[in-house]
Parts: structure tokens; sequence; C-alpha cells
């Protein structure tokens, strides 16, 4: 048997609600490419979420949504700043800098959030032909250490950006776990606030595989169907990732799956903060812990709840819950915590 961990909410199976859209999706003949029914129906659902002036374009995973976001956005010559720890800098083999020919300028924050603060060094070269251009501002909700942006601090970003003639991407993986924490409309932290594109996270919260490509303002896509293609992003079979977002989206299914990730995320921090050897890193917001635990327990930790290592030389590591989390995951791994760190 497949035992649950800690390492990912990648590494959990998917939705029986989703799994039942592709079974019935397999069913006969239909247009390729997105000329489907079910394609067109997550369409729909998605302009419901996000207001109708919207562009939709799917994508197999997280890399490719954010390449194309950022491609549409971008010419060779300009620059995108981000995070430091943000995954289009750490964790996509230089796929962005590679497909946009763009300079990723990362900019070392607390707690994995950009401030209009943090971006205005940055901010500068304009018109100066030597100069990489600052052109996009990439955020991530929530970021890759668990925080959230309040809709006041995206919408901070995103007035300073189309201040200096700039767009703001949100690469938005685990999205639906930052709208829960937050108890807040999706669109108050990207229609409203200003949002020129979003990643939207599906294969992190349930689904098989699948992220869409939001574009809030339809005369930035007019270009996004051959970036797409040029990424290798275009599934011809699209029914079956337009039939996970239908199901996904039916029903607050999406926000479900976040909402009990979320608590199973606090139900460990609850009980990993009476262990006074474990030390909690960062603000526990969404779905994931960072913590301190003793180096030479992290190996036998492992082996029972595998986990990632998020700094060795520190002894930090990094916890995520998913949707298929149980309290008994939780209190079985505590147990396992308390009895290699000796503690009654």
């Amino acid at each position: 048997m497949n035992k649950r961990g800690f390492a990912s909410d990648n590494f959990s199976g998917v939705l029986p609600e989703v799994l039942e859209a592709i079974t019935k999706a397999n069913e006969g003949h239909v247009m390729a490419y997105g000329g489907d029914h079910y394609t067109a129906s997550a369409i729909e659902k998605f302009k419901q979420l996000f207001g109708e002036n919207i562009d939709v374009y799917f994508a197999f995973n997280g890399t490719g949504a954010n390449v194309i976001g950022l491609s549409v956005l971008t010419q060779s010559y300009h620059s995108i700043l981000c995070p430091s720890t943000a995954h289009i800098q750490v964790d996509e083999c230089g796929a962005p800098d590679k497909f946009t020919g763009c300079k990723v300028i990362p900019i070392d924050t607390p707690n994995g959030k950009l401030t209009p603060e943090l971006i205005k060094p940055q901010l500068h070269g304009f018109g100066f032909e030597h100069h990489s251009q600052p052109k996009v501002i990439s955020i991530t909700q929530c970021t890759e250490l668990g925080t959230v942006y309040t809709p006041e601090e995206v919408k901070a970003i995103c007035d300073l950006a189309h201040e200096h003639d700039m767009y703001v991407h949100m690469d938005g993986a685990r999205l639906a776990n930052a709208v829960v924490s937050l108890d807040v409309d999706v669109k108050e932290i990207t229609t409203h606030a200003g949002i020129d594109v979003l990643s939207f996270g599906g294969t992190k919260n349930g689904m098989m595989l699948g992220e869409a490509v939001i574009f809030f303002n339809p005369e930035l896509s007019k270009n996004a169907k051959y970036i797409r293609k040029q990424s290798m992003q275009l599934c011809s079979k699209m029914r079956y990732i337009g039939a996970q977002f239908d199901a996904m989206l039916s029903n607050e299914l999406w926000l479900k799956t976040a909402r009990h990730a979320n608590a199973m995320a606090k139900l460990l921090k609850e009980e990993v903060e009476k262990i006074p050897e474990v030390s909690i890193t960062q603000e526990v917001q969404t779905n994931g812990i960072w913590a301190l635990v003793p180096k030479d327990k992290i190996e036998k930790l492992q082996e029972e709840y595998f986990f990632w290592i998020w700094d060795e030389h520190a002894g930090e590591v990094r916890w995520l819950c998913s949707f298929d989390t149980t309290k008994e995951d939780i209190l079985g791994f505590v147990d396992l915590l308390k009895k290699e760190l000796s503690v009654n």
C-alpha cells in the first residue's frame, strides 16, 4: 500500500469526482484541440468565477502555464522580477528564461512575498538600451513558503507595475489554498486587484493533470494560442483537461479540497507546537508548514512519512497537506516525531 506522507500535494492521487468526470468524457468522439463541449463548459465556469472579460487557455502543467503567460507579456529584451523563492526562479529548470529569452531577476524576501518597497530598487534603466527593460512582476499566491498576499497587497503591486507600464503575473498553482485562507472571493485577489495574467492550478488540488492560463485583458492574449502551441502545451484531446476543470469548478469542489488541506495543516501546526524540539519558521496560513527539526532525526522520520528537506544546512523541512490527508495521518506523524525526539 502506498503510504501518505507530507512531501507534496503533487504526491496525492486524483479526486473521485475528477476521475468520474474523465470517465464520462471518455465516451464517443468530440472535436479535438478544445473544440468540445467539456472545454466550453469549463471556460464558462471560469468566466463565472473571474468575470466575462477573460480568455482561458489550458495547459498540461504549471511550468507550461507560467511559460505561456510570461511569453505573452514579454519580449526577449525585457526582465521579469520575482521573489528569490519563486517557482519560476528555483524549480522550472530555467524554462521561463529559455522560452521568453528574458532576464529573470530574483528579489530576496523574508516570507516569499514581494512588496512595493522591495520592488522599487529594481525599477530603473527604463529606455536605456544597455539595460534589460523591467516588464513583468511575478508573484505566487499562495507563496512557495505558504504565505498569502491580501487583496490590498496584490493591488499595491499591480498599481506600482501599471504606473511603470509593466504587467503582473500570478502563479496560482495553489490559488485555492490562498482563497480559503483569506476567505475572499477569488476576484478580490485577481480581477479586482489588477492582475494581468494568472496561472490557475489544478494538479496540486486534486486533478490528474492540467492548469489554466487566465488573461484578464483579452487584448493581451491575441497571440496566446500560437505561443501555447510553440510551447508544446496544446493538448489535442483537451476534453480530458476541460472535463476535470468542469468538475473542479462545480459545487465549489476546488475550494472544498483546499479547505480540507488547510485545516489539516492547521491541525499539524497545533500538534507540532507542543514539541519544544521543533520550531516552525513561517506563519502557517495555507496547507504547508516549514519547520526546524534536529538534523540527525530527519532521515528516520522520512522513512515513515516522506517529506522534503527545504534547507539541509539549517535542518529546515517542509510538510505539505493534501485533499486526502487525514487526521490519523497527522496524529500518526506527530506520535512518530515525539518518539524519535524522545518527547513524553
